[in-house]
């Protein structure tokens, strides 16, 4: 399996992840990213906000009836779910241990949001991590 030529984010959704992680900081903030495929990038076309029921600067967690009403949603809306975003509060935008395990289990894309350091970033676990580009249209 190779990786996706890059994740395309809108300015506007990139100012929603921003403020989620803003507004629950010092605690990680997370959202499920609904949208599809095309010419081999990965296009998010809505968010899904979630809280992070760990309260923790350091972890996330979704609540399973809170992931349930996700893929619901996303369903619906006849949309995939595409990618897992989440902050990092206090340091750089890279997975940490715990993101990397969970990143196994879940194969798509996760879009790390730097309050430190104001950057996106995102990684797919194929076998190890593999880098994929945040472009913002």
């Amino acid at each position: 399996m190779t990786g996706p030529k890059a994740v395309i984010l809108s300015k506007p959704q990139v100012q929603i992840l921003v403020n989620h992680a803003r507004e629950t900081a010092p605690n990680e903030s997370c959202a499920i990213l609904f949208g599809g495929t095309a010419d081999g990038n990965i296009l998010v076309e809505e968010i899904f906000l979630t809280k992070n029921i760990e309260a923790s600067p350091v972890n996330f967690t979704i609540a399973p009836e809170e992931l349930i009403s996700a893929y619901d949603t996303a369903e619906k809306k006849k949309l995939e779910v595409i990618g897992i975003f989440h902050s990092h509060p206090d340091s750089v935008a890279y997975p940490s241990s715990t993101d990397k395990k969970y990143m196994e289990i879940n194969p798509v894309p996760w879009i790390i949001f730097s309050n430190q350091n104001n950057e996106f970033k995102a990684y797919i676990y194929d076998s190890g991590l593999v880098p994929v580009p945040v472009k913002i249209s």
